[in-house]
């Protein structure tokens, strides 16, 4: 999915949209951040050596699991809103800065509607920046 097709599961629009692309295989979601510097979070995050806060690496966990959550968004024709309701054993490994790519790989562990609880990691190359539990409520509007 790219970022257009992804607005039609996300809510989240312009700075708010996290994710370039998304695509899920094998039960597991794929997502992708290229960090080009120019991001509103990093303007004081920090000036000097800028960054990728670890509350927006937890977002972009979040917004990447979410293509996952299509076929719960899909059975109602008037919308859901998918909300954050936790998050556990939370491990920031290494920074995130300009010029990095970051990808997310998430997974549903376990699910009892309307509640559903994942994990994630996020990377860059091949080295392990953050991991993470979290749960989700979806709600139908």
């Amino acid at each position: 999915m790219n970022r257009e097709e992804l607005m039609q599961i996300l809510p989240h629009r312009d700075v708010m949209l996290l994710l370039d692309e998304a695509e899920v295989i094998d039960g597991v979601a794929h997502g992708k951040l290229k960090i080009t510097g120019d991001e509103w979070f990093l303007k004081g995050h920090f000036p000097e050596e800028p960054i990728v806060p670890g509350v927006i690496q937890c977002e972009i966990l979040a917004q990447s699991t979410c293509v996952l959550l299509q076929d719960a968004i899909a059975d109602s024709p008037n919308g859901v809103r998918t909300l954050y309701t936790g998050l556990n054993n939370v491990k920031f490994r290494k920074p995130v800065r300009p010029g990095d790519e970051f990808r997310t790989e998430c997974v549903i562990v376990k699910q009892k509607a309307p509640f559903y609880f994942a994990s994630g990691k996020g990377y860059v190359g091949d080295t392990l920046c953050i991991s993470a539990e979290f749960s989700f409520a979806v709600q139908k509007l």
